[in-house]
């Protein structure tokens, strides 16, 4: 019997955090996993501990707001594989937690160059790639104050909203495909980000990053079979 090739997997943000988690998880599955980040050394350890537990990984270290980068890595990724099988978009910036109406322009403009250009980006380079799969899976990571409006909160809220609009307009124009595209709503997690936003939260009060990795592992599977949803996260 052939070898089954193994899925594989774009992860942004992977090197903390719920990026990190994901990762970790598809590569647990047997994916061989992209794994896309700023910093090269945190990358470097993800992918270490994926290569010393078996597991298959590329790692991609460079700011995802270098949209000619993306650009690149698609191309690459169509040379090597012909495909791209899931693609998990967690990377994402808070900005910051001011009124309206004293956001910086510039901290406004990195929050939607972050959340959303790139995902926009990358859902541009790698279409083709996840529809040349024979079960294409993309999920995105938005948050529930996209939805509430919570104040202070405007630069982030808007560009969930903003990403949770555009990735369910993609989903919808690709229904009558195999390709099956999604948004989880993690809610609060125990990250990074996290304690920048709520410095005075006991994080032990908070799901772990590997609890809500199962969440994404299981609508990047094939057998999932929903689209245009956004699915909250429930511990």
């Amino acid at each position: 019997m052939p070898k089954q090739t193994p899925r594989v997997a774009l992860v942004t943000g992977a090197s903390r955090g719920i990026g990190r988690a994901v990762a970790l998880a598809l590569a647990a599955q047997g994916a061989h996993v992209i794994l896309l980040a700023r910093t090269q050394a945190d990358l470097e350890t993800v992918y270490d501990e994926i290569i010393r537990t078996g597991g298959q990984a590329t790692g991609t270290p460079f700011d995802i707001t270098d949209y000619a980068a993306i650009d690149r890595l698609g191309g690459v990724v169509a040379e090597r594989w012909g495909r791209l099988d899931a693609l998990a978009g967690i990377a994402g910036v808070l900005g910051p937690i001011t009124p309206v109406a004293h956001i910086d322009p510039s901290a406004f403009a990195e929050v939607f160059a972050v959340n959303v250009t790139a995902n926009a980006r990358l859902i541009r380079a790698f279409e083709p790639l996840l529809l040349a799969s024979q079960a294409g899976r993309a999920v995105f990571a938005t948050s529930g104050v996209a939805q509430s409006a919570k104040p202070f909160w405007g630069a982030y809220a808007a560009s969930k909203a903003a990403l949770d609009t555009m990735v369910r307009c993609w989903a919808h124009e690709q229904a009558n495909t195999a390709l099956r595209i999604n948004l989880v709503s993690p809610g609060p997690i125990r990250t990074a980000m996290r304690a920048k936003a709520m410095p005075g939260e006991d994080p032990n009060t908070l799901p772990s990053p590997e609890q809500v990795a199962k969440l994404f592992v299981k609508l990047l599977d094939p057998a999932w079979q929903e689209t245009g949803q956004i699915i909250d996260f429930k511990p």
